[in-house]
């Protein structure tokens, strides 16, 4: 009896090792299987395929959840066996002339090589990263290695513009499963999330005749009544907008009336004060003081750092149809352009000093390069019939032309009352809004109808389909005098 229970046991003992064998196999499987990235989620596209350096000088080859570097027809680079690399970006994502490779990748740990001193240890799971590796022209080593992103990303694209005349190529967009899309950019260490809007307000004419400019003179030398109704919404937005339809002088023998204008600088200083980002100066009355006054106006307002559009100094002989304006990490090509300038003819010496609303190939050419060097354009238009309260022939021509060209935003001066605004669409599914002018924003015209303007507001957002206008409006305002004759402005 001995002997069999020592048979049955020595089976028991063989089953239990085999047992425990099998799990240990199976176990030892299923972990060489999670180290390899078996399990990881099946919403994941991995991407394959090869990209190239902006000069063409090496090949980066995406394939198998790998990343290879070669360089004519050696591979020099290979990324790193704990990652496994969902898609690839090459970008000089810092600015320092070289270019970095930017992966997005799964490893296992939440975080890079030093997590927060708080943290223990590093998780053992696999999360989703990105990390950058910099190429220096013979060899690719480690830059950076994010922490676990903390969202899911289905794709990653690196800005392409490589040259343009503002901000920086050092922004990284990730969408997510849900088809959001955040903008990050590169800083001294690492990737900071941005806002992806930007708001802005516009005003009209700021028409400044004789009895505006005498009450500010002789009572309010700062000439804060102008703007003082209007400041905190002009603080408030991240792009304030202003059209200046005459020109500024500090020369008092130079201070005019219709029709030929010329400002006290002092209100210069007060759009300076109030907090102005742009000023729009190609108008009709740009060339009532010449050639001075243009130059004196340009110079003025860069002097105070304000964006000066529409006009060029008697020293800038190159053409700039437009700037650009950075907020928020959205860069806005911005363009101004009058329908005329009341008769006065540009100096042959300076032919660039108003943009002019005439040459449509030429401005078609403009709006192109804008839109290659930008994320969102507006024009500033001074254009139509004055007293009008619809737009006219002309106006709907250009309007076309722009929505044509892909401008995002038109904004209309010069008829002095406020016309109807609009949001078109073309058959391609581009949107432009489109104010047709909103009128003045101070003057001393009496007709009812010129006391009244608008304040044009709205906001860009960065959505799934890029950057797009989300929000819109005008908000109306009416210009008052009081006992003393002060003229102010304020919502209506």
């Amino acid at each position: 009896m001995l002997g069999n229970s020592t048979k049955r046991f020595s089976r028991k003992v063989i089953k239990i090792i085999y047992g425990i064998v099998v799990l240990v196999c199976t176990g030892a499987v299923l972990y060489m299987l999670w180290r390899g990235g078996a399990f990881l989620p099946g919403w994941i596209t991995w991407e394959n395929g090869t990209l190239w350096d902006a000069d063409r000088q090496y090949e980066v080859i995406l394939a198998h959840k790998k990343v290879k570097v070669r360089q004519k027809d050696n591979v020099i680079w290979t990324s790193p066996g704990g990652l496994k690399v969902q898609q690839v970006q090459v970008n000089d994502i810092d600015n320092d002339g070289q270019d970095e490779l930017i992966l997005l990748c799964w490893r296992i740990g939440k975080y890079g090589k030093s997590r927060p001193f708080w943290v223990e240890r590093n998780e053992q799971k696999w999360s989703q990263h990105i990390a950058v590796y910099e190429y220096d022209g013979e060899k690719v080593k480690t830059k950076w290695m994010a922490s676990d992103i903390g969202f899911e990303v289905c794709e990653i694209r690196a800005d392409e513009r490589k040259e343009h005349s503002a901000g920086p190529d050092n922004r990284l967009f990730l969408t997510d499963r849900k088809g959001q899309l955040t903008c990050w950019f590169w800083d001294s260490w690492g990737f900071t999330k941005e806002t992806t809007e930007v708001s802005f307000v516009v005003f009209g004419d700021n028409l400044i005749h004789k009895p505006i400019y005498q009450y500010g003179l002789y009572h309010d030398e700062k000439f804060s009544f102008l703007y003082k109704n209007m400041k905190e919404t002009i603080t408030e937005s991240d792009i304030s907008v202003i059209n200046q339809e005459t020109p500024l002088t500090d020369n008092p023998a130079r201070y005019g009336d219709y029709p030929q204008f010329g400002t006290p600088v002092q209100v210069g200083e007060a759009i300076s004060d109030a907090g102005f980002d742009v000023v729009t100066c190609a108008t009709n009355h740009a060339l009532d003081q010449g050639m001075t006054g243009i130059d004196f106006t340009r110079q003025f307002l860069e002097d105070a750092d304000i964006l000066c559009l529409g006009i060029q100094s008697t020293d800038e002989k190159v053409y700039q149809p437009y700037d650009i304006i950075v907020r928020n990490g959205i860069r806005t090509a911005m363009l101004n352009y009058t329908y005329g300038t009341n008769g006065i003819r540009i100096p042959e010496k300076s032919p660039n000093a108003v943009h002019l609303l005439e040459d449509e190939e030429r401005i078609r050419a403009d709006i192109s390069k804008a839109k290659a060097e930008s994320d969102f354009v507006v024009v500033f238009v001074h254009w139509g019939t004055e007293y009008a309260e619809k737009p006219d022939d002309f106006q709907k021509k250009w309007t076309q032309i722009f929505l044509e060209c892909g401008v995002d935003v038109t904004v209309g001066t010069h008829p002095h009352v406020l016309q109807p605004y609009e949001l078109l669409r073309d058959d391609s599914g581009h949107e432009m809004l489109v104010y047709y002018s909103i009128g003045n924003y101070i003057s001393a015209q009496s007709e009812k109808s010129c006391v009244k303007g608008g304040m044009a507001e709205f906001t860009v957002s960065l959505t799934k389909d890029g950057y797009r206008i989300t929000e819109y409006g005008l908000k109306p305002l009416v210009i008052t005098w009081e006992e003393d004759r002060k003229c102010v402005v304020d919502f209506l």
